[in-house]
């Protein structure tokens, strides 16, 4: 029994690690069956390398053909753009470190934490559908997730996967 637990306790630990945080957002009154052609916003540009930009359009690409939209020449029914945040947050693990004394009725202590591993990266991907011949924005995905920017490109290619799964698993949503 203690092993179960235990093996279900790592599982959910490893499960739990860099998972994508993920908020959606549309408007109600749309019918998305309506769409079934996109183009890539005419001013794309999502703030990282040339090369992590191709990387993204890959995985839009991919993904939004498995959502049934398709790539458009000309006259799209969707513009799909993505802007990213980068950001730093501090690690929440501490080293605690004490002394205290005391005597009688009274005790005096000083402690204090020291940080352990340096701040972690993180991007957040806004990805927004625009309706062509609206100008209005219909749905939107904010995806937040660690980012390795000493990662090999093929571990870049997984994590952008990895993110647009997330977001376009969305897409249509279910009113």
């Amino acid at each position: 029994m203690k092993l179960v637990i235990k093996l279900f306790l790592f599982c959910l630990i490893v499960s739990s690690c860099n998972t994508p945080r993920t908020t959606f957002d549309y408007d109600a009154q749309t019918s998305f069956e309506e769409y079934k052609t996109y183009q890539l916003f005419p001013d794309f540009k999502t703030d990282m390398s040339q090369l992590d930009e191709k990387r993204i359009i890959n995985s839009i690409d991919h993904f939004t053909r498995q959502g049934g939209l398709a790539l458009a020449e000309e006259n799209p029914d969707l513009y799909i753009n993505v802007y990213t945040e980068k950001f730093q947050e501090q690690s929440n693990n501490t080293l605690g470190v004490g002394v205290g004394s005391g005597g009688g009725n009274v005790g005096v202590g000083v402690s204090g934490g020291i940080p352990l591993g340096g701040p972690k990266d993180y991007v957040r991907f806004i990805i927004d559908f625009i309706d062509v011949e609206k100008d209005a924005l219909v749905w939107k995905a904010e995806v937040e997730v660690k980012f390795n920017y000493n990662a090999n490109p093929d571990q870049r290619q997984a994590l952008f996967d990895k993110v647009f799964a997330k977001a376009l698993a969305a897409y249509p949503p279910k009113k």
